[in-house]
């Protein structure tokens, strides 16, 4: 057999390999906590199910236009204008099948064969593979703890060569919860306007901040930065909707045209019913957003601390997003069943099997020394799985 060099390339997601293997190891009877899924454990608000199971009944099964019905578009348009201070038109917006399908097309339309696109690391497993899909050439700047997980200017600047294309940017950040603040953003965009850098910004947890910080969409500092913004957002994080797998970007129309051209030939529409949803969620209460946010608030800071209380691991304070980030590196060169730990994949292997705990090694996001944990989970998982880290470390040599 043969495949196609592209698909030789790219790697798998190892967010959803531990989750799968953690769900498979709960249906098989064992009592495992996993730490892994990107995904809020709250159910979608009631009156988003009820628009939807209304539109359903009402015959609402057949295709819509392939960048989304008017009507979820201007939805769209009016809150990027509410809560971002942007203005757009329905012909800049695309819907497509989740946040993921929206940085695809976005990645294809702009990127060309040897184009470099840079990403700062640690990153979102996803963006770099999708990058070598459209055979254009990742470029990582290193961020670590000591910058906040936030890429410098100084290191952005040296990461750009003629060959620099796009610079991918998500605030707040899976898999830190670093936010980047105004005078941040500010300096990025005046990079990329003086460089002619596209920027795809990825604001799906936009609605995620704690601890005094707050989401600033890099478009809207001025007219310069919004034309080269591609606004990448959706409906799965803020409204718990991961499975209704509803995404769009704000752009130039040019480029909205061309991402919509390329959904023509691959998905077309999205699920005509669930658009009816969208516009619920995005019209109606928001009384369900500011709740899980103020939940996951709560968790953030236990898990920070348990985490921190534990002798070898120093957990990074998120700002935002649901997902904290720590470093085990002060767990290498310890060993368990004469395994000498050296990363975080052989640290992830050792409390699945030790402690029953799933956890999402660093190394798919480019961080060999850190760990990634949800904490869009019960806090008695939370609690109960900080326990079991913490027994786990102790035993071992």
């Amino acid at each position: 057999m043969s495949i196609s060099e592209r698909a030789k390339n790219v790697s798998p997601s190892p967010t959803l390999a531990i989750t799968a293997k953690a769900k498979q190891m709960k249906a098989d009877g064992i009592d495992v906590i996993s730490f892994g899924a990107g995904e809020p454990d709250f159910d979608t608000p009631q009156n988003v199910k009820d628009a939807t199971c209304k539109a359903l009944e009402a015959g609402v099964t057949k295709y819509t236009p392939t960048s989304g019905t008017p009507e979820l578009k201007q939805a769209i348009c009016a809150k990027l204008k509410r809560d971002n201070g942007l203005d757009y038109t329905p012909a800049q917006i695309v819907v497509s099948i989740g946040a993921k399908h929206s940085l695809y097309n976005a990645i294809m339309t702009l990127c060309n064969p040897g184009d470099e696109v840079i990403i700062p690391a640690p990153y979102w497993v996803t963006y770099p593979e999708q990058v070598k899909m459209a055979n254009g050439i990742p470029v990582f700047v290193h961020t670590d703890e000591s910058t906040g997980f936030k890429m410098t200017s100084d290191r952005l600047k040296a990461a750009i060569t003629p060959k620099t294309k796009i610079l991918i940017l998500n605030s707040p950040s899976n898999p830190t919860g670093s936010v980047y603040n105004r005078a941040d953003l500010e300096e990025i965009a005046r990079i990329a306007v003086e460089k002619g850098i596209y920027v795809i910004s990825d604001e799906i947890y936009e609605k995620m901040v704690y601890a005094g910080n707050e989401h600033v969409s890099i478009a809207s500092f001025s007219p310069e930065i919004k034309k080269l913004t591609v606004l990448v957002n959706g409906l799965s994080k803020s409204f718990a909707m991961t499975g209704w797998r509803v995404g769009y970007v704000a752009a130039e129309q040019e480029i909205a045209g061309a991402m919509t051209r390329i959904q023509d030939h691959s998905t077309s529409n999205p699920v005509s019913f669930v658009q009816k949803g969208a516009v619920e969620a995005l019209n109606g209460p928001q009384d369900s957003v500011a709740m899980m946010v103020g939940e996951f608030d709560k968790r953030r800071k236990v898990i920070v601390a348990g985490l921190n209380a534990i002798h070898g691991i120093d957990c990074f304070d998120p700002g935002g997003a649901f997902y904290v980030f720590p470093n085990i590196s002060g767990l290498f060169g310890k060993s368990w069943n004469g395994k000498v730990i050296n990363g975080a994949d052989g640290f992830a292997d050792y409390l699945l099997e030790e402690a029953k705990v799933a956890v999402v090694p660093g190394t798919g996001f480019g961080a060999k020394q850190n760990i990634r944990l949800s904490y869009a989970t019960s806090m008695e998982s939370i609690t109960k799985g900080i326990e079991r880290i913490a027994q786990a470390v102790e035993k071992l040599g």
